[in-house]
């Protein structure tokens, strides 16, 4: 009877859990073709926290992240947003794609790529007010690229485009924000203005969480940390899911030891 009400607390508390979280994953799978890219990941993503998604590559950090998001098919899962369905509460989630995936050709400038981030405000006319812009220039200010506005995004290197989408993801005021290799390519500037942000958005009590590659920095920049190799590999606060064991189940022979040794003891 004991370990009866030991187990229903257990379950309760894990519920619980999952009701809070701003990103609950559960059982989720993933498939190209015949080979699972992510295979029954559960994943609970703490709130008012940043929480870095990290693995080698072909791993199914970026799959999972678009098959929570809806943007690619799961063979089976389930995906709750602060404890319900994904469709109900996309209003709070703001997501910035990997640069490499966005056509940077399309004609369109700074400006107008930030509004877009206000879809919802403007409504289907799409009638763009003084105050949508002043709202789109505040967000681009909070990036450092402000001057830039009239400029077509094309014209822009890598780290400003960045820049630029992340500044959209700002104007949607969303409570959940998600990242999809935000450093991957741009400038020291640009990671620092880019963090300096994220780190203000968990200072507002805002959830960020980010599909991270620099293992070097995951212990400066995040609260929390997950790894998957396909599998959930560990998940937890930096300090007990960032060591040297499940930094070896993660990547395996792909890391030096020493290299191991010394990033989780960073």
């Amino acid at each position: 009877m004991t370990v009866e009400l030991a187990n229903t607390c257990e379950t309760q508390d894990q519920d619980a859990l999952i009701a809070q979280s701003p990103l609950s994953i559960r059982g989720l799978t993933v498939s190209y073709g015949e080979k699972p890219a992510v295979f029954s990941v559960d994943m609970t993503v703490k709130p008012g926290q940043m929480t870095a998604i990290i693995g080698p590559n072909g791993a199914g950090k970026s799959t999972m992240l678009k098959a929570a998001l809806g943007i690619v098919p799961p063979v089976s899962g389930r995906v709750q947003v602060f404890g319900r369905a994904l469709d109900e509460q996309r209003a709070r989630i703001a997501y910035v794609p990997q640069r490499a995936s966005v056509d940077w050709d399309f004609p369109t400038r700074v400006i107008d790529v930030v509004l877009m981030g206000l879809y919802r405000e403007l409504g289907l006319l799409g009638r763009i007010k003084a105050s949508h812009r002043a709202k789109a220039m505040d967000c681009l200010d909070r990036v450092g690229m402000g001057d830039f506005a009239e400029r077509q995004i094309g014209q822009l290197s890598g780290g400003q485009q960045q820049r630029v989408f992340l500044a959209r993801a700002l104007a949607q005021g969303a409570d959940l924000y998600l990242l999809d290799e935000p450093f991957a390519g741009v400038d020291a500037a640009t990671e620092k203005a880019i963090i300096s942000v994220l780190k203000s958005l968990r200072e507002a009590g805002k959830t960020v969480v980010v599909v991270h590659h620099d293992l070097a920095t995951v212990t400066e920049y995040f609260d929390n940390v997950f790894l998957i190799n396909t599998r959930r590999v560990a998940e937890g606060t930096v300090a007990e899911a960032f060591t040297e064991a499940t930094l070896q189940a993660a990547y395996g022979g792909r890391l030096a030891t020493t290299q191991v040794d010394q990033l989780a003891r960073a």
